[in-house]
Formats: C-alpha cells, structure tokens, sequence
C-alpha cells in the first residue's frame, strides 16, 4: 500500500492492546490508524501489546497502519519494522531522525521539537502536533489552544517547508462534537493536513472540517471555468494564476 498523507485528515490513535478496538478501527472510515504501544498502554501491558501489534497490522487493513512506538525503545523499533505496518510514529521528537526502511512520522511534543522544526521535518514523512505533552513542556496553566498558537503554526510552516504533511493534536473531549468540529476548522485554516484522533465518533467531524464545503467547489468549478490568464475580476475580486492553481487543488481534492 502507497503511503499518502496528504487528503487523509483522519488518523485514529488506539491502543494495540484492545482487540475490541482494533475490531472498531478495521470497520471505521479513518483514512489513517496508528495502533499504540505509547500513552495508550499501561507499563504492565506493554509486552502483552507488543505482541498484539504484530497480529494486528497482519490484518487485512483498507487503510494504511502505523504503529507508535515508545521513545527510545529498541525492542519496539525492531518490532515495527519487522512488522506488516505501513509506517512508524516516534514520540517527542527533538532532533532530526535516521531514515529506516518503513516511513517515520514525529511527534513534536516539546519546546525543542518547536526549536529544531525545519532539521526533524527534512528527516520524515509527517509531523504529529502532540498538544498535551506540548503545553505540558511550555508550561502553560492548562491546555490552551490560543496559548501555542506559535508552536502550531510553526509546524505547519516546516512541514509545508519540507513538503510533507501535518497533523493537528487530539481533542481530548469525547463528548463535546461541537468542540471537535469548531477544532477541526480551527486546524485547517492553520493549514494542517489533518487531526489526531482518539475514537471512532470523531472521524465524520474531523473529515467534514477538511473537506471542502459545495460552497467552496462550486466556487472554485466557477472561479476556473472563468479564469482566461493573468489579473483579472472574479464575482467583485482581482484574481490570477495563483488563484486558478488553488481552485484547481481544491477540485482535486473534492
């Protein structure tokens, strides 16, 4: 399977250990799973979930699987790379990283993660924003969203840099869709490629914020459509060839 992150803003996080939820994710609409064997799994459960990673991701899978490691943790890299997985997330990542055979995406969790951006983001595949860890290393009061704005917008500056995509960090509600979805648009006017996701309830919001709107296609099927070359007025705007070449990749992506 290619792995193509762009146009796959839903990516469920689970922990790999959860055969029930493994069950769920395989019969879910994510475009993107990574199976856990970090935060989501108690210390106690780690060997039990490295051994249920590798059943897991031998299933049949619609959509690519990655697996999320523990930092540092050799025996966990030997069993993703050994493993049927389609690419490897690496948490709290602070420098630059060694290209392995399966892709890496990093966790950028801390303020040097923030600091060494544009060296990790030429390394990898993808970023993750994870926004707990982050505001926990910023030492903010609590996990404020308009507090890391810097941090946010930096890693959408270095990933589109470095021409790969960028994930927004996870809403920790459950019951709160209004939230996820105010979130979601948050995240795509930023600019992110997608979000972090903690259960299968939050995909449709999250697919619905980063799809275009039939407004904005018929927009842009009009806006292309009357588009002749250069500057030009469009419905009470100047527009011109950028203008086309943005109605066009949302076209595309429709």
């Amino acid at each position: 399977m290619t792995l193509d992150l762009f146009g796959a803003p839903a990516m469920l996080f689970l922990p790999a250990n959860r055969e029930r939820a493994v069950a769920k994710a395989r019969g879910s609409a994510a475009d993107l799973v990574v199976l856990d064997l970090e935060d989501a799994v108690k210390a106690e459960d780690k060997d039990a979930a490295r051994k249920a990673v590798t059943a897991a991701v031998s299933l049949n899978w619609d959509v690519p699987v990655g697996v999320r490691v523990n930092a540092a943790c050799e025996k966990d890299m030997a069993i993703a790379l050994e493993s049927h997985c389609d690419f490897i997330v690496i948490p709290k990542v602070e420098k630059a990283l060694t290209a392995t055979e399966k892709p890496l995406l990093a966790m950028i969790e801390t303020a040097a993660g923030i600091v060494n951006l544009q060296a990790i983001a030429r390394s990898v595949a993808g970023l993750i924003v994870g926004t707990n860890d982050l505001a926990m290393s910023l030492r903010l009061p609590r996990i404020e969203r308009s507090s890391m704005g810097f941090a946010l917008q930096s890693c959408v500056v270095a990933a589109r840099a470095a021409g790969i995509a960028v994930f927004d960090g996870v809403h920790n509600r459950l019951d709160d869709p209004e939230g996820l979805a105010r979130e979601c648009a948050e995240s795509r006017a930023l600019g992110f490629d997608g979000k972090s996701l903690i259960h299968p309830d939050q995909i449709a919001p999250c697919q619905a914020a980063f799809g275009p709107s039939e407004k904005e296609i018929e927009r842009a099927r009009r806006l292309v459509a009357a588009a002749s070359g250069g500057a030009e007025r469009f419905e009470g705007a100047m527009i011109e060839d950028l203008h086309v070449a943005a109605a066009r990749h949302l076209l595309a992506r429709a």
